[in-house]
């Protein structure tokens, strides 16, 4: 049989056969689409169905952050299809799907030897990596930067197949045919995509794809946009596809999996830091109606039943017992940053300007800490596993699919190829559904037990078991002009280093996310390290003649993972905080003294206006309640900006933030509502991080496993919030992070300006006031 371009790329309408990705000729991808009866496949991205439906392949994990509607609503508008009739598909793991960016971001967890070589080089590496690992990580604000440019292709070549079977019947040429609304016109002729799919599927498509000029692009002062904020629906909208069935409660999770003959286990933890499990008293649980089994490892014990709440009953009533061979406090933590602080080895990490060297004396010098915090999302670990025959199934929420797929394999035995993964949307996640350790541990249980096994951490068990983030201890010294002593009032800035305090947490997190290793064993091996990712974000955004950076690799002994924020968080709160610390010690108005040092950076000059017209700034005076911070991701020309002003009061209640105004530049937005969430949330995100409360352990343990003990905000603790947008033609970034950043310092410099009290550590009220 002869095979042929169109075979290759426009067949595959029954059983998937080969795709060659158009966008990155000459690789060869198997095709991950599978279509159904009735359907017909056009490219890796899109099935078109015989009534219409267009299905968009959606291969990054919808966690709240609107995933599963930014990616069909680029294949909306590239194909001219009615929003009405996009439908999402959940994507299994695939080469097409290669999140390459990430795999750059992250090349030297996954390749510290070749890291760095050159940027061509990783960019390359980076692809090859992806592409053959099937590495489609949802992190980092990736998504669209990873995924936009190869939708739209594939959007803009189906629309052109498509345009192709109406110019066919119609006897004309396809570029005289008009795409829209999911309707395909000539004259008088119409065609709808449903009746045109079979064909179209056959057609041979161009090469490029016909793009159309403009990229989507939600102007946030368009007239459009201004006449639909009394929330009217308007021709162009796209509101979220995951919405209704989260609100009407028919959204599945892979806690709402079911299968025949399944059961539901319990598992108990010992203290996170490789300990073992000693006893435990069958006998105990003898009494309980429902109990399957019980399958014990070194590290925990479980126990499965035909109710959870049984398998919980009985779990308790055996009581585990576990050896804690490094019982590791707070204070122990604490200890050893504080030590090291001051006097640790460290590496250099960023030098900007003049140099270390340009730095000959310290004029004002501040400390700022930050407490481990956790991502804790309202749904805690789950999955779902199927043994039988020499293959397993895995229903699970994975920001890393393939990772914990491969994971899962290893476990049981089994090759990767053996193992089915079908991805589950996550209640939240903020970075913890990186880790798979539930998935390894049901996979066991069902082995063991030979029956589908659902498991579902408890919140005791996602306390002990999730890893925080890591804790951060900064020095900040500055030099300023004028000579000895404090400065003068002007608080000019001629030198400034950080020495920051931290464990080598992104290359912990590698290990056990690329390396599959124990939380232990990856704490062993990275112990020392340079870790670049982890004090990111600590080269200020100002033009100042000399920056420093020191990262001092501390090690605590208890694990650190990624949370919504990472290094973004430590890196605002003490930099923001010690610039609003000069301009107090120099008399300055922290917004002018902020704008006099932006130098070209005139974008997050406009944010910094555009927050303070929106809060009336003050000026930030004594009982004015007022603070101001601002904060960028990325790098400079294209990242993403953010000013915030946070407003706090004194009352009854104590101190309470009643309002947070934002101004935000993120470049091209593609949904604005989407936008603003994410921008919403992170602020309150942020907002639990700063007056929330820290997990303090005693002996490898938290102190508290209950959710409220964690202080998160509600309802009625929620400000006012006020987010504006600033139209910008530079590249898209993730709004994201952007929000959790720059909240702790807003509010720590508004409560300082409430009360005269300068807090310096994270949570701000941990320690009273």
């Amino acid at each position: 049989m002869e095979i042929t371009r169109r075979g290759l790329i426009g067949g595959a309408a029954v059983g998937g056969g080969l795709l060659i990705a158009w966008w990155a000729l000459p690789r060869n991808y198997p095709n991950p689409l599978t279509p159904a009866r009735g359907e017909y496949v056009l490219g890796a991205w899109l099935k078109i169905a015989e009534d219409g439906v267009v299905s968009v392949a959606v291969p990054q994990l919808e966690m709240g952050q609107g995933i599963t509607t930014l990616i069909p609503q680029i294949v909306a508008e590239e194909l001219g299809a009615d929003w009405r009739q996009i439908a999402v598909e959940p994507a299994a793991a695939a080469a097409a799907y290669a999140n390459a960016p990430l795999a750059e971001r992250w090349i030297g967890l996954w390749d510290p030897v070749t890291a760095g070589l050159s940027e061509n080089t990783d960019e390359m590496l980076a692809h090859r990596f992806a592409t053959s690992q099937r590495f489609t990580a949802t992190a980092d604000g990736t998504s669209l930067a990873a995924y936009e440019q190869p939708v739209r292709e594939a959007a803009a070549t189906a629309r052109a197949m498509l345009a192709m079977e109406a110019a066919t019947r119609w006897e004309t040429s396809w570029e005289e045919c008009q795409v829209e609304a999911g309707i395909v016109s000539f004259g008088d002729n119409r065609a709808t995509f449903g009746e045109l799919a079979s064909g179209a599927a056959e057609q041979s498509p161009p090469d490029p794809p016909p793009l159309k000029p403009e990229a989507p692009n939600a102007n946030p002062h368009s007239s459009q946009t201004l006449n639909n904020q009394s929330g009217g629906a308007l021709t162009g909208s796209f509101p979220r596809i995951d919405l209704p069935s989260k609100v009407d409660g028919s959204h599945r999770f892979a806690g709402d999996v079911r299968l025949p003959g399944m059961v539901y286990a319990a598992i108990r933890h010992g203290p996170n830091n490789g300990s073992e499990l000693t006893d435990f008293s069958v006998e105990a649980a003898q009494g309980i109606t429902g109990i399957v089994g019980a399958v014990k490892t070194k590290r925990w014990l479980a126990v499965a039943a035909t109710t959870s709440w049984a398998a919980q009953r009985a779990l308790q009533a055996m009581e585990p017992q576990f050896t804690a061979d490094f019982p590791v406090s707070s204070e122990d933590i604490t200890a050893r940053l504080d030590t090291l602080l001051t006097s640790g080895d460290s590496f250099k990490i960023a030098e900007i300007g003049f140099g270390e060297e340009a730095m000959t004396r310290v004029d004002l010098a501040r400390r700022y800490e930050v407490d481990a915090f956790h991502a804790a999302p309202v749904e805690t670990a789950s999955a779902v596993a199927r043994f039988s025959d020499g293959r397993l199934e895995l229903w699970i929420a994975s920001q890393a699919p393939e990772q914990a797929r491969a994971a899962a394999a290893k476990a049981v035995g089994l090759s990767v190829e053996d193992v089915a993964l079908y991805p589950m949307s996550a209640g939240g996640s903020f970075d913890a559904r990186l880790e798979h350790d539930h998935a390894i541990e049901v996979v066991h249980i069902a082995k063991e037990l030979g029956k589908p096994v659902q498991l579902t951490w408890s919140r005791r068990e996602e306390m002990i078991r999730s890893r925080p983030s890591a804790p951060v201890f900064t020095l900040i010294g500055a030099q300023l002009a004028g000579g000895e002593g404090a400065g003068p009032p002007s608080g000019i800035i001629d030198a400034l280093k950080l020495r920051v305090a931290t464990p080598p947490s992104t290359h912990e997190f590698g290990k056990r996310l690329f390396g599959n290793l124990t939380p232990w064993a990856a704490i062993r091996e990275t112990t020392g390290q340079k870790d670049a990712l982890a004090v990111e974000g600590t080269v200020p955004p100002y033009d100042l003649p000399s920056v420093t950076v020191r990262h001092i690799p501390v090690e605590t002994g208890y694990p650190a993972g990624r949370v919504r924020g990472n290094a973004h968080v430590a890196s605002a709160f003490g930099i923001e905080s010690f610039i609003d610390e000069i301009a107090t010690e120099s008399g300055r108005e922290p917004l002018s003294y902020r704008m006099s040092m932006l130098g070209s950076d005139v974008r997050l000059a406009a944010c910094l206006q555009r927050a303070a017209t929106l809060a009336q700034w003050d000026g930030g005076s004594d009982q004015s309640g007022q603070g101001l911070a601002c904060y960028r991701i990325g790098d400079a020309p294209t990242g993403g900006r953010i000013a915030c002003v946070a407003t706090a009061r004194r009352g009854e209640g104590g101190l309470r933030v009643t309002r947070l105004s934002a101004a935000v530049d993120i470049g091209r937005i593609v949904n604005l509502d989407i936008a603003r969430q994410q921008i919403e949330g992170g602020l309150l995100f942020g907002l639990g991080i700063a007056l929330g409360n820290s997990p303090t352990m005693r002996s490898g343990l938290p102190e508290s496993f209950e959710y409220s003990d964690l202080g998160l905000p509600k309802l009625v603790d929620c400000p006012e919030i006020v987010v504006d947008f600033l139209p910008s033609s530079q590249p898209h970034a993730d709004p994201g992070e952007l929000g959790v950043a720059v909240a702790s310092p807003a509010i720590a410099n508004a409560l300082f300006s409430a009360t005269g009290l300068r807090l310096r550590r994270l949570p701000l009220l941990s320690g009273g006031l």
